[in-house]
């Protein structure tokens, strides 16, 4: 395959791993919103546009038997709290907003596995984008975070400050 190839778009299904259980997952494609991000001068004063696509697993819900919003994950409130974070964050990198959705998926909306997905479409012009995807799995039997064992308010706590959990810094 050529270095040049396109990338395939981002999957909706977790990457498995032994043991896992199967996961239904609630997706949302392709949210739109403005923000101010990213670490050179022309990106920290004026919003600029971000898509963000999400796939956030969680093993069969409740929602399939009872047909009930409150047994599933509801991508509105969902949609919501991103709509909140786009205009209330202070991140500069991409992958520190990513990582705050993820934590919001895990521990607020219960998600079991989430995939994020945040791209700037109008950095350059000569790319249709530029950003990242990150998958995270809820801790098994813990509040922690899967790779440090910190609450999600420590790790945000860290996060804001400019400092990575497990970092020397």
């Amino acid at each position: 395959m050529s270095p040049f190839a396109m990338p395939k778009p981002p999957s909706h299904s977790p990457a498995a791993a032994p043991g896992d259980e199967p996961l239904d997952i609630v997706f949302i494609d392709g949210f739109r919103g403005e923000t101010i991000i990213g670490i050179h001068q022309d990106e920290l004063h004026a919003t600029q546009p971000v898509r963000i696509d999400l796939a956030i697993g969680i093993p069969r819900p409740l929602a399939c038997d009872t047909d009930r919003i409150g047994d599933t994950i509801d991508y509105g409130e969902v949609r919501l709290a991103l709509r909140e974070m786009l205009g209330s964050h202070r991140f500069q990198l991409l992958e520190a907003f990513a990582e705050a959705v993820a934590a919001l998926l895990v521990h607020d909306f219960g998600a079991h596995w989430v995939r994020v997905g945040v791209t700037k479409p109008a950095k350059f012009d000569d790319v249709e984008g530029v950003g990242v995807i990150i998958e995270r799995r809820r801790a098994g039997g813990s509040e922690g975070s899967p790779r440090t064992g910190s609450s999600s308010a420590e790790v945000l706590s860290l996060i804001g400050t400019g400092m990575v959990p497990g970092s020397k810094r």
